[in-house]
């Protein structure tokens, strides 16, 4: 069972953690914003304190490569480290992830192309972004020979968490309002997901909840806000733990490279663009539950966004204009081909309405030109 934590001042329960792991040398991953965190300090004195060594690890960038992984897999082994701890967003506890899967294989050949074996390495995670939910997940994501890889195994999923609503503070807005839609996103296509169970749903419907309640505060840097925002996107990411995304995040990967925005408004820009088609072929539904289930769930996301189900979808885009966030200009039609070439068809087979290489196409000049 995940161990959570929520921070005091003093980081004390951290302190305990350390000393009932018996960790003696940590591999810290973190990005270059760490310098700008209050817990910078504490991990600076934690050899003084408590004996505990750090071995930094920061050679990593968004939308982190498996050559990146490598290099950390290195460091672990030549640290001797013995426990992992991830201080960032979602990219950092990727490459945690990953580095943790991969410690114990054999470094002459590939690991992409060996078994994951589980471990009992230890790994803490600590958010710094309120939206990916990663802390709560068996999925990480690396990109390999520019492709994206999706890495999946239940032994990585953090076995601790700290959860420290200051470290959103720096946060800037437009990553703060990516975040959050990343996290609204991963709660609705959950719900909607053809893997969904009551477990997830409850997650899913307890998460829209907090995230529709917490926004302004949230969006207000205000510490109650980032509070609940991290809550929420800690429910969204088990309930997708469970599930697994859907089109909305099959369709995003592609958009977030091509055009250089972020994951989270990505998402939010192929939900938007999905909801009304879905609402409208429902009979088309993949889901071995039915249309009639489908609508249901419908009704349920709207019920959580407090609409009525006929709004859900002008609800749904209310929320995400509201935010103000430009939308990617066409480079070219070719844009378009490469876009719809890049759906991962394993996704799809979660989406519970049936997706034509047409369709999403169309769904992606809606999104881009809007038609």
């Amino acid at each position: 069972m995940q161990f959570i934590m929520n921070a005091d001042e003093a980081y004390a329960d951290l302190d305990d953690y350390f000393v009932r792991t018996g960790a003696e040398c940590i591999l810290l991953v973190c990005g270059s914003g760490f310098q700008h965190l209050r817990i910078k300090d504490y991990f600076e004195t934690l050899e003084e304190r408590l004996g505990v060594r750090i071995v930094r690890f920061s050679d990593y960038q968004p939308n982190p490569c498996y050559d990146s992984v490598v290099r950390g897999v290195s460091i672990f082994r030549a640290g001797k480290c013995d426990l992992i701890a991830a201080v960032g967003g979602g990219s950092a506890m990727d490459v945690a992830k990953c580095i943790k899967l991969y410690a114990n294989m054999d470094n002459h050949a590939p690991y992409l192309a060996q078994r994951i074996v589980p471990n009992d390495i230890p790994l803490l995670t600590i958010p710094t972004t309120a939206g990916t939910g990663s802390e709560a997940t068996r999925f990480a994501v690396i990109y390999h020979n520019g492709e994206k890889l999706s890495v999946s195994d239940e032994s990585c999923i953090p076995s601790a968490v700290l959860f420290d609503p200051v470290l959103l503070k720096p946060m800037p807005m437009y990553q703060r309002k990516a975040t959050m839609l990343d996290a609204l996103c991963h709660a609705v296509e959950s719900y909607w997901s053809v893997h969904a169970t009551q477990e997830s749903m409850d997650y899913a419907r307890r998460a829209i909840k907090m995230i529709v309640a917490a926004e302004a505060r949230y969006l207000a840097n205000d510490d109650q806000g980032n509070a609940e925002m991290m809550q929420a996107a800690n429910l969204a990411g088990k309930a997708i733990n469970i599930t697994q995304t859907t089109a909305g995040h099959a369709m995003c990967y592609k958009l977030t490279t091509l055009y250089g925005i972020a994951h989270g408004h990505a998402a939010a820009l192929c939900v938007k663009a999905l909801l009304p088609y879905m609402m409208q072929y429902s009979a088309h539904c993949t889901d071995a539950r039915g249309a009639a289930h489908l609508e249901n769930v419908f009704g349920e996301i709207a019920d959580a966004l407090g609409c009525s189900r006929y709004d859900l979808p002008a609800r749904f885009a209310e929320i995400v204009d509201a935010l103000a966030l430009p939308v990617p200009s066409v480079k070219s039609d070719e844009d378009f081909a490469v876009l719809t070439a890049s759906v991962n068809p394993e996704r799809l087979r979660n989406h519970p309405v049936s997706l034509s290489t047409g369709t999403i196409k169309s769904l992606y000049q809606q999104i881009l030109q809007g038609v």
